[in-house]
């Protein structure tokens, strides 16, 4: 899930990167191109149409984003708990005994005298 979701955030990262260089910084980019009167789109709806698409994938980055961070957390979490189970078995030495190389004495028997 979390690999999907990073591939769609490069996808809509390259494509707002393409309309945003489209676009000219003083309204004319791809819209100063057509200046025919007979065309589809006028200049300003071409303008406009370009501004909704930036505004478009600048908020599904966001979301994205957003929905990437809460799945890495949401996995980080489950195996963090699995971790914690399994350190609360394993029993550490302590450290003269690691030192030493004896053998921990169980918590059971008597400490022999030395």
């Amino acid at each position: 899930m979390y690999t999907f979701i990073v591939i769609l955030i490069l996808i809509v990262s390259v494509v707002l990167a393409l309309v945003v260089l489209v676009q000219n910084s003083k309204g004319g980019g791809l819209a100063a191109n057509f200046s025919a009167p007979n065309q589809i789109m006028g200049v300003r709806k071409t303008t406009d149409f370009l501004e909704k698409l930036t505004w478009g994938l600048a908020i599904a980055l966001v979301v994205l984003s957003l929905i990437a961070t809460i799945s890495i957390n949401s996995g980080r979490s489950a195996s963090t708990q699995k971790n914690a189970v399994n350190a609360d078995q394993v029993e550490l030495p302590s450290a003269a005994q690691a030192v030493t190389g004896q053998p921990a004495p169980a918590d059971d028997a008597p400490e022999a005298a030395e």
